[in-house]
This record gives C-alpha cells, structure tokens and sequence, in this order.
C-alpha cells in the first residue's frame, strides 16, 4: 500500500507537522511529503492512502493553497482510497471555527469517493464549536495548535500516527 503526505501551509508549522509525520512513519513513507501549491491533483490518485494537512485561516477559511486545489479535485476519482486528515488551527484566537478547514477538506474528498480513517478525540482542546467535528467527541482528523499548544504537537502527532496504523492492520512494531 502506498501512502501519500499533501499538505497546504502558510507559515510554515502545516509543513513541519507533515514533515514530523513522515519522519516519524520512516520506511512506511519511502516518497517526499508534497506541497499542494506544486503538486497535481491527479497525484492523490497514485495513492491508496492519503495524509492530508491543511490550516485554518481567519475565520473559517480554508488556507490559500488548499482552497486553490480543492476544485481541481473535482477531476479525481478518490473511491477505495482512505484519507487521514491532519490540521492545524487557533482555538484561542478563534475558538467559534477551530479547524473549519477540516470539514471543507473532509467534505470534497468524501464527495470524490474517499473513505476517512484517523477521527481525533476532542478531549484535551477548549474551543467552542468547529465544522471540522466528526461527531459531539471527536475531530475528523488530528488536530494541532502550534499558536498556542506547541508543546502538545509531537506526542499528538505520535499518539494519532500509533492510532493510524492500528486502524490500518500495519505490524509496525517499534518504528512509530
């Protein structure tokens, strides 16, 4: 099974979280993670599974590259793929749409056919309300606050990449 890292990033800390995830999925991820700004959509389509990283910006709003990209999927054909979302957000600067962007992400890939793996608990974030809720508990993806939880990013995306491989049936053993 092949899997893919794409992700959307302004500042920066997007990139760094695909990256860490890469790193730290080792031989799993033989391929470079890859910026949606410079890829194709048709990439996605190489892969039976996608690791897909976008931000929030403003209020609500889908980080630029991202929002570019999103329509060129309208091209693809996502069925039988399985989609782990990771994003990140500001839920003290914008606690009424903490990870908006996950939703709108969730909701074109799901329209293209993609199945969803990797749903976060929600327990653990004080934010008010976001579209980017699986269900009451649960995010649709890992969630990441590098503005105001930078200390919590690692051994999330640790615990969430363990939770991801166990979904997935991989006997990984120690290499996460």
């Amino acid at each position: 099974m092949r899997i893919g890292i794409f992700y959307g990033s302004s500042t920066g800390n997007t990139e760094m979280a695909a990256n860490k995830i890469k790193a730290e999925l080792g031989e799993l991820i033989p391929d470079p993670v890859r910026d949606v700004a410079k890829a194709a959509p048709a990439e996605l389509a190489e892969y039976d599974i996608l690791l897909l990283g976008c931000s929030t910006w403003n209020i609500g709003e889908m980080q630029d590259d991202w929002a570019d990209f999103l329509p060129k999927l309208d091209q693809v054909d996502l069925t039988g793929k399985k989609v782990a979302l990771f994003a990140m957000g500001d839920a003290v600067g914008y606690p009424y749409n903490f990870l908006d962007a996950l939703g709108e992400l969730w909701q074109k890939v799901e329209s293209r056919g993609a199945s969803l793996i990797g749903v976060w608990p929600a327990d653990g974030y004080d934010f008010h309300e976001s579209t980017g809720m699986f269900d009451d508990d649960h995010f649709l993806g890992l969630g990441l606050d590098e503005d105001n939880e930078p200390g919590l990013t690692d051994d999330r995306i640790h615990a969430w990449l363990l939770q991801l491989v166990q979904e997935l049936g991989f006997d990984v053993g120690a290499e996460v």
